[in-house]
């Protein structure tokens, strides 16, 4: 099984970046099964064509606008995901569906598709996320980790979490930044 988990957003527009540190922190707190991957997407765009291709599950962590209070963590999978994208609720949005129905056309479209976001609390030019988004973190990831569950996809917590780019930058460590 192949497993794709694109944490998208830009990190330097406060909770824009909520998928981005999601995801890391996954990555950090978790050991990943062979067949599953941790991809930073960032703002990007077709340079992420070529991983999603073939797989079997695609889950992305973003912040969506959906209307809903600031924190609201929110899951959109499967058919809702077509529904999700006729309205304007993440910034990745446009790039994330045009990449899907460029795969559905060739036959290399993921089996699943499931996104998990966060309604974002401030989007700013600032780095970082707000505090309160801060706070909703290990939500998002424990929200990222029971879904993967709910696809069959069981992942074992590190004794002492790796330390991600980001985690490292706040902490000052600039040793594991290099």
């Amino acid at each position: 099984m192949r497993v794709l988990i694109i944490g998208l957003g830009n990190v330097l527009m406060r909770d824009e970046g909520i998928g981005v540190r999601a995801a890391e922190e996954l990555e950090s707190r978790y050991h990943l099964p062979e067949g599953i991957e941790v991809v930073d997407g960032g703002t990007s765009g077709t340079e992420l064509l070529e991983p999603m291709r073939g797989i079997d599950h695609l889950f992305v962590a973003d912040a969506i606008n959906t209307g809903a209070e600031p924190g609201t963590i929110v899951t959109i999978a499967d058919e809702q995901v077509p529904a999700f994208f006729q309205t304007k609720i993440s910034n990745h949005q446009l790039g994330l569906s045009d990449l899907l129905a460029v795969l559905r056309v060739t036959n290399q479209a993921p089996k699943s598709v499931t996104i998990v976001g966060m309604v974002p609390y401030v989007l700013e030019n600032e780095l970082g996320l707000s505090p309160a988004a801060d706070k909703k973190l290990d939500e998002m990831v424990d929200y990222l980790v029971a879904v993967l569950a709910e696809k069959g996809i069981e992942l074992k917590q590190r004794a002492e979490p790796k330390l991600g780019f980001w985690a490292a930058q706040e902490r000052g460590d600039i040793a594991a930044c290099a």
